[in-house]
This record gives structure tokens, sequence and C-alpha cells, in this order.
């Protein structure tokens, strides 16, 4: 008979840094800001576009996977979940498209929501924030990129 103890999921550590892919949008490896002060993740949404198809509210938005750079941006699409208040880190509310993607990080893959925002002042393209962390992951800050740049 196997105890529960055993039968836990291994929660595996993550720096204050870490590179993100998304399998949906094919891309890879952008890199995030570990943030357990933000309950939803977010991503910098460059040029978002919204439409309305037969099964609600879509957006497409181009990712910049590297920062300051604009030659490798990748245009996607995703169907908008909700729309979330979402105070930000100058205090500022701002009304949020929120999706649901897979994102993987590690040998991690799963499902997360995900605010789209501006964030081109900000030193990183996407926060992660704690309810795509819980269950899976605590954070080493003292780390960065455990699991390679």
């Amino acid at each position: 008979m196997v105890s529960q103890r055993n039968r836990r999921k291994t929660i595996k550590a993550i720096g204050c840094r870490e590179r993100v892919s998304f399998p949906d949008f094919e891309v890879i490896g952008v890199k995030a800001k570990i943030d357990s002060g933000a309950q939803t993740s977010s991503i910098h949404a460059f040029r978002p576009r919204f439409s309305q198809r037969d099964d609600g509210e879509w957006v497409s938005f181009e990712i910049h996977p590297r920062r300051r750079s604009r030659k490798d941006a990748i245009r996607v699409s995703a169907k908008v979940f909700t729309h979330r208040w979402i105070r930000s880190s100058n205090g500022k509310r701002e009304l949020r498209p929120v999706i649901v993607t897979k994102m993987s990080l590690g040998s991690e893959v799963f499902e997360a929501e995900m605010t789209l925002t501006n964030r081109h002042l900000m030193a990183y393209r996407m926060i992660l924030g704690r309810s795509a962390m819980r269950g899976r992951f605590t954070i080493d800050p003292g780390k960065s990129y455990l699991f390679g740049e």
C-alpha cells in the first residue's frame, strides 16, 4: 500500500527569473519575472486586435520573445476568457483581457490564465503569477534560470 505522503506531486524550485514557453503559440523562451505578489500571469501583447466570432470574443496580438527586439515578433490568436480589473505595480487599475493557454517551464506543461497588457517599459515581457505556480513551483529568490538561460 502506497502512503499518502508518497502520492504527493513533486514541487520544483524555480528562480526569480525563468524562461517560459507557449506550446499553443509555438513561442519558446520568453524571459519571465517570477512574481509571487501578482495573482495572475501577464504578458506583453503588442498591437492587439479584437474580433467577434461565433464562439465569442477573440484577440490576436504580437508576442516579442526578446526584449528590445521586434524582429522576431510572432502574431498569435486566442479566445478571450474574460476581462478583469488588475492593479499594476504602479497602483493604477486597468481592465485587461484574460486568455487561457498552455505554458511550459522546465518539464512542466500546464494551462494558466494570462492577462494581456502593454509592458514595453518594463524590464520583462512576462510576469509569472501565483495562480500559475500554485502546486507546481516554489521560488528560490537567490537563483535565476534554473532550467537554463
